[in-house]
Parts: C-alpha cells; sequence; structure tokens
C-alpha cells in the first residue's frame, strides 16, 4: 500500500528528491512546501518564518500573483536544499510534481502500519475481553470483515430509496428470474422478506442444514450473514417486527431469538419435542407459541424464559400456527384425521386462557401443512394436502367458503406454503412438483404459473416494498427471486 513516508535527515540530495517523489501528487503546493520547509529546517530557528513567508508567496490562487513568481518562491526557498524539476515560467510547480512517481512499496517504513476501522461494539468487547481499558488489539481479518457485514446489513438499500415514500399498488406477476442463491446445503423451510420497509432487502432463509442466512435479496443475491446455533434441521424461523430478531425453531429441540447485528443469542429454550412451527405474539414480541412433535403447544415468555401457556390437543403433533387479527385468538393445525371426517385438524384457541374454542373447523379428510391470512378481509386461506386450498372466516365459527376451492397444484405430503398479495388480489402457493402458481383471489383461477426443475417449492413470500418481487424456496436448497 503506498503513503506518505518519512526519512532520516540527511545532506544527500538523492534522498531529497525521494522525499520530494514519495509525496502524494494530490496534496496542493502550499502543503508540500510547508512539509518540506519544515523538514529542511529542522534545526533552524528561523523555519517557522522562512515557512510562512514561501506559503505566503505561494498562495497565488486569490492574489495576482502569475505562475513565474510562484517558480521563484519555490525557488528562492528551495535553493541549496535540492535541485528544482527544470519548468519554465508558463510550467506550474504542481504539475512538475504530477510528473513524478510515487516510490516503490518496499521503501515504505516497515514500521508503518494501516489498521482497520474497528466498530464501537468490537472494541467494546475487545477491552472487555481483555479486562483492559484503553488497549485495542488488532482485530484478525475473519472478524474484521464479519464487522463490515453487519455495519451493511442494515444500510438502505438504493434499489428500494426510490419507493420507500410511496404506497404500495396493485400486485404485478413476476416473470424472470433476478436471483438464484445455492449456499443452503439442505432443503430451504421458510424464506421471509424483512417487515420493516427500509430494510425489505433483507431475506431470511431457514434451513434444513441447520443453519439460518441473511440475504441481500434486492440488490446483489449474497449471503450477509449465517446464524449456527441449532445443532439440527431448522424447521421455522420468524423476523421480529422490527427487523432487528429473529426467533426460530428446529429439530434439536431448541428455541432461539438470535440478534441480527450481533449474531448472539439473547434468549434460547429447549423443550421435549422437535420444534415444527414458532410465531411471535402480534401485539408482543417478547412472547412467542411453539409447536412440533407434540400433543401439546407451548406459549414462551422470553423475558422470563418461563412457559406461560400450554395448549394441550389429543393428536400427535401441530404444522403451523396462525394468529388472527387482534392476537387474542390463534388457529393451529394438526395430523388429527379420522376415517369420516377431519375433526381437530384446524383448532382455534384463545390465547391467555389456553382454551380450545372449536375444534369443528375443517371436516374434510385432509391434513393442513399451512396457513395464511388476507391482508384487508377477515380471511385466512389453508392449504391442504387434497391438493387446493380453501378460505375461512377469522369470525366465530370461522365457517368455510364453499363457492371457492384454489385446485390446480399439486402438494402430495410436503410442507407447501401459501400466501397472499399485500394488496390482497392474489393467492400464491408452491407445489411439490416445484412450479410457482398465481391465482386470482376473486375468481379462484390461475392466472400464471412459472415452471421449476422437478424440486419441491416449500415457501413463497411477496416483498412488501416491490409491487412485483417475489421470493421462493426450494427441496434441493435453492433460493429463488423473481421480478
Amino acid at each position: 500500500m503506498n503513503s506518505l513516508v518519512s526519512y532520516d535527515d540527511s545532506d544527500s540530495d538523492t534522498e531529497r528528491t525521494e522525499h520530494l517523489k514519495a509525496f502524494p501528487k494530490e496534496h496542493s503546493v502550499k502543503s508540500f512546501a510547508m512539509s518540506f520547509s519544515s523538514r529542511v529546517y529542522e534545526n533552524d530557528d528561523l523555519s517557522k518564518d522562512r515557512t510562512s513567508n514561501m506559503c505566503s508567496g505561494l498562495s497565488s490562487t486569490n492574489k495576482d500573483i502569475n505562475k513565474a513568481d510562484c517558480h521563484n518562491h519555490a525557488k528562492t526557498y528551495f535553493s541549496g536544499a535540492y535541485s528544482t524539476p527544470s519548468v519554465n515560467a508558463t510550467t506550474s510547480f504542481a504539475s512538475a510534481l504530477r510528473d513524478t512517481k510515487r516510490p516503490a512499496s518496499d521503501a515504505a517504513d516497515s514500521n508503518t502500519t494501516v489498521k482497520p476501522y474497528i466498530p464501537k461494539r468490537l472494541r467494546q468487547e475487545q477491552l472487555h475481553n481483555n479486562d483492559s481499558v484503553g488497549k485495542v488489539d488488532t482485530v484478525s481479518h475473519t472478524q474484521f470483515s464479519k464487522s463490515i457485514a453487519l455495519e451493511n446489513v442494515y444500510r438502505v438499500s438504493d434499489y428500494l430509496k426510490p419507493f420507500l415514500l410511496s404506497k404500495y399498488t396493485s400486485t404485478e406477476i413476476p416473470r424472470n428470474l433476478v436471483f438464484q442463491m445455492n449456499e443452503h446445503t439442505g432443503p430451504v423451510n421458510r424464506v421471509q422478506w424483512c417487515p420493516v420497509r427500509q430494510h425489505s432487502h433483507l431475506l431470511l432463509s431457514a434451513s434444513m442444514d441447520t443453519t439460518i442466512k441473511i440475504w441481500n435479496g434486492v440488490d446483489s443475491g449474497k449471503c450477509l450473514n449465517t446464524f449456527s446455533h441449532h445443532s439440527g434441521a431448522v424447521r421455522d424461523s420468524q423476523w421480529s417486527a422490527c427487523g432487528q430478531k429473529i426467533l426460530s425453531g428446529g429439530f434439536d429441540s431448541m428455541l432461539y431469538l438470535t440478534d441480527v447485528e450481533t449474531g448472539k443469542a439473547l434468549f434460547n429454550a429447549r423443550n421435549e419435542f422437535k420444534i415444527g412451527v414458532v410465531r411471535f405474539h402480534p401485539n408482543d414480541h417478547n412472547l412467542c407459541v411453539c409447536g412440533g412433535f407434540s400433543p401439546a403447544l407451548r406459549a414462551w415468555d422470553m423475558r422470563t424464559d418461563k412457559v406461560i401457556h400450554i395448549y394441550k390437543a389429543g393428536v400427535q403433533q401441530h404444522f403451523e400456527v396462525l394468529f388472527l387479527p387482534g392476537g387474542k385468538e390463534f388457529l393451529s393445525t394438526t395430523d388429527s384425521v379420522s376415517r369420516d371426517s377431519a375433526d381437530r385438524t384446524i383448532i382455534a384457541w384463545d390465547f391467555q386462557t389456553a382454551a380450545k374454542i372449536s375444534n369443528q373447523i375443517f371436516h374434510e379428510r385432509y391434513t393442513c401443512p399451512s396457513l395464511a391470512l388476507h391482508p384487508k378481509e377477515s380471511i385466512f386461506v389453508a392449504q391442504t394436502n387434497g391438493n387446493y386450498m380453501a378460505l375461512f372466516s377469522t369470525q366465530r365459527p370461522y365457517k368455510m367458503d364453499k363457492k371457492k376451492r384454489f385446485e390446480g397444484h399439486k402438494v402430495e405430503g410436503f410442507a407447501v406454503g401459501c400466501e397472499f398479495s399485500p394488496d390482497g388480489s392474489l393467492l400464491v402457493t408452491g407445489s411439490s412438483e416445484g412450479t410457482v402458481s398465481f391465482y386470482s383471489y376473486h375468481t379462484a383461477r390461475i392466472v400464471r404459473s412459472i415452471s421449476g426443475d422437478g424440486s419441491a417449492c416449500i415457501s413463497v413470500n411477496f416483498h412488501p416494498v416491490l409491487s412485483s418481487l417475489l421470493a421462493t424456496s426450494y427441496w434441493d436448497g435453492q433460493i429463488r427471486i423473481w421480478q
């Protein structure tokens, strides 16, 4: 790295010339003159006066002093100290300096090092770890790269800036593949855009390879950070409403709350069952509900690390949890299917009392791997293993709309996700064949399909700001961004 270097005092013309060459050409003549004069007359009592006089002579920008005068001033004060380059009266001294070359890299002082910038948070952590105040060692290249990545996570996307102040208009159906990310080595169970508008370029993914990743899904398609708290497959994850934390659960029976900026686990709890679904309470993000391979759901208070409610049902496992508007009630889907009906397939719960409100919502003999809430109407949709989606009211007694049925895609036992567009006009779903199907909410007809490569499409998520951006994840570990 080329830099300004210092040399020992000497009367040698060669060393003085090298010093002149080492001076960066972008500096002004005035700055160079001051620096050089103070070094040449280092032991001279008149150095200050000479430097001042010389600089006043060289400051000809706002005065009626021509270039020849500037050259004469420089020649007068440098006379006897070194030989100046031969320049005529019409050639400025600065242009002569620009023609010189920088010194070779090996000419630099070996003791001169450039330390990378260390963020305040890392400096404080280092001070704590070293038990010393005022002593900060240079962080390793890996630590420095990680700190830069963390700083860039919450940088506002240049692409998003023009759209942040405008309202979301009608949703457009994406047609082209923008990014394809392949860093996960296992099936990706969940993708979700950050809900905070100015940070909605961030995409969360949870995978069976035991990792959670944060991506820049708008500008570059690159992975910004990876969290590896889980020792087993990560089955589900969710952003907090503030966009600063991530809730996750997996087959290692662990529940984690991770700080996105530091990567630290703010909360962790072990359950007696493999976790398949996690959800924040919509009104209080210190509370969450988790379920999985167990007859009971659990509500945790992450401030006290305690279970505050247990929701018991006569089933073997829970697939999905969906909070209804207001947060007082929520739904869960189970594996309970009998010969004649599917009682308890969808159960409505009271969050505070843990009482069942209804277990007679869906009466067909299919399980429901996912649920989604309509953004504007009192409607929710249930994805079923009968290769169709059904609509239900969010108001008691949660009646099913028998006139609308969204069918034409295949589920076939996969936990295929579905979602409404932000304006509520479209319903999108993945499929076991890898296709992405877009249904009109009003007509229940397929308006477009994006074909896949045969690997099941598990999760789909519309962007909250850009009206034509969609993220999809697949069983083979791929994540794709469409626009």
